[in-house]
């Protein structure tokens, strides 16, 4: 073997090593580590100076750390460089964003503003929303500046909700500017105005057309320079408006008015979770005891609830109708359905019976009872509370307008919608789904069905007979394209635009056929 496999050998025992040989193998360590300086080696090969060689060792054992420190600095140097890369990419990247977002909006309109229009939007959710896109289409016809709209906090549910807790106020402000401008609060100089002199308030007349907007609110705009409505439900005419008021109204309905981050959040996850279970069905079953107390409709219930819806509906001055027939109600077609007569109309008319059946509405009326024979001919019965965690809802809780807003945005993106009464959630709905292409909406007749249910119920008609009628009656009533019936002078028995706003619809050819005929 060479001298220097030698050299790595381990000495036998008893072997006395030479000073000499244990000396030259620290020097070649230390040379290997750095140069020295020529009297250090030499009084260390002599082995007269020992502190010498402690120094040497521990100079080695520095430069050993400083070495490592190196690297680590190095590294860190490294880490910080693409540190300051990825954020300078990232700026980078938010900077075009912007730019792309802010390309993307609509160019603004610019117009000699003739004054600004303040309202203080009245009821429920759904009729609050229809009176705010009312709102935008007058508001860019009279050519004034809309200040978001104040929502109803005096309601019978007592929501102090305002518009941001609801839509998405930016994406209102911002996606509607090429037609109106719209502001959060007045500018200050209006502002101070209307605090040291009386703001003009005023409710708008009912069912109006344009020329009432052009010749009477107008010139009070213009003479006032701030203008309060007081009220904004159905504040404009369903029909005899132009097309392209018509078309603003559904711009600001079905793409302006966009629900809040929270709630549209909140509504993908839910609609996700059924969607992965298979199709779903929302069922807007109206039987809270606030509608059973307002409607008079006591079909179904007891001596003790009778007396207690009746006491609830005139404990409330607001609610104008207080001696009610039920019955006659009933038979005519103006009652919500019940529980157990909703139950019956879905299986004759061959709802899947494995179909999960989402339930937007309040708490039924006394549900245990009541809510029986509809789970017993659909189990798959589910609500947002059963779906998410309560944590999930707690934002919204206390919030009546904005869980309305959870359902109404399940409502649209379901299979199939079924309202059991014709409210205005129903009615908007129902419109914003022949928006979204005519999805299947089951429009139930309830003066039909309530004869046919008494029919079977008493043991005129068999269970196939009283299918078959029920499949008769709704034949044409699933959400199909038709046209929106007119009765002139008379608003409320015609039907509500929202509900079908054929201006905006795109009509397959063949139906629009059928519909000039």
């Amino acid at each position: 073997m060479d001298g220097k496999d030698d050299d790595l050998k381990e000495p036998e025992y008893g072997q006395v090593v030479k000073e000499k040989s244990y000396i030259s193998g620290k020097l070649k360590y230390w040379k290997y580590a750095g140069g020295m300086k020529a009297e250090l080696l030499k009084d260390l090969m002599n082995g007269t100076n020992l502190k010498t060689e402690k120094y040497l060792k521990g100079l080695v054992i520095a430069r050993a750390r400083l070495a490592r420190l190196k690297l680590w600095a190095v590294r860190l140097t490294k880490l910080l460089l693409l540190l300051a890369i990825v954020l300078q990419i990232k700026g980078l990247g938010d900077t075009l964003s912007s730019k792309i977002s802010s390309f993307s909006l609509p160019p603004e309109r610019i117009y000699e503003n003739n004054g600004y229009l303040m309202v203080s939007s009245n009821g429920g959710l759904n009729q609050m929303r229809s009176g705010i896109c009312d709102m935008v289409a007058i508001a860019r016809y009279l050519n004034v500046t809309l200040i978001v709209p104040q929502l109803d906090n005096t309601s019978f549910w007592n929501d102090r909700s305002q518009f941001k807790d609801i839509f998405d106020v930016d994406y209102f402000i911002t996606s509607l500017r090429d037609e109106v401008k719209i502001l959060r609060e007045l500018p200050p100089k209006q502002k101070k105005k209307v605090e040291l002199e009386s703001l003009y308030s005023m409710p708008p007349i009912s069912w109006s057309n344009m020329t009432y907007y052009y010749n009477t609110i107008l010139p009070r705009i213009q003479t006032y320079e701030v203008v309060h409505f007081t009220k904004t439900d159905a504040r404009l005419a369903n029909n005899g408006i132009p097309e392209e008021v018509q078309k603003l109204r559904c711009r600001a309905n079905y793409q302006a008015l966009k629900f809040s981050p929270v709630i549209e959040a909140l509504g993908k996850k839910i609609v996700n979770i059924l969607r992965e279970r298979g199709p779903f069905m929302v069922l807007h079953l109206r039987y809270e005891m606030d509608m059973v107390a307002f409607s008079g409709c006591t079909e179904g219930c007891t001596r003790e609830e009778i007396e207690e819806t009746t006491k609830m509906r005139y404990a409330y001055p607001w609610w104008k109708e207080k001696e009610i027939d039920s019955e006659k109600k009933r038979k005519d077609g103006l009652c919500p359905l019940t529980p157990e007569e909703t139950a019956l109309a879905l299986r004759a008319l061959g709802i899947d019976r494995d179909i999960q059946v989402y339930i937007a509405a309040g708490d039924i009326y006394k549900a245990e009872r009541r809510m029986a024979p509809l789970k017993e001919a659909f189990p798959n019965l589910v609500r947002k509370e059963t779906l998410v965690d309560a944590s999930d809802l707690l934002p919204l809780q206390n919030h009546s307008n904005q869980m309305a807003a959870l359902d109404y945005y399940v409502s649209i993106e379901s299979d199939i919608f079924v309202p059991t009464y014709g409210g205005n959630m129903a009615k908007v709905v129902e419109g914003h789904r022949r928006y979204l292409g005519f999805k299947k909406t089951i429009l139930l007749d309830r003066k039909a069905l309530v004869d046919l249910i008494d029919q079977y119920n008493n043991g005129t008609l068999s269970w196939n007979e009283f299918a078959v009628g029920v499949n008769t009656v709704h034949a044409d009533r699933m959400g199909n394209p038709t046209r929106r019936l007119e009765v002139p002078g008379k608003p409320k028995l015609e039907d509500y635009f929202y509900t079908n706003p054929s201006e905006c619809l795109t009509m397959p050819a063949e139906d629009d056929n059928q519909l000039l005929q």
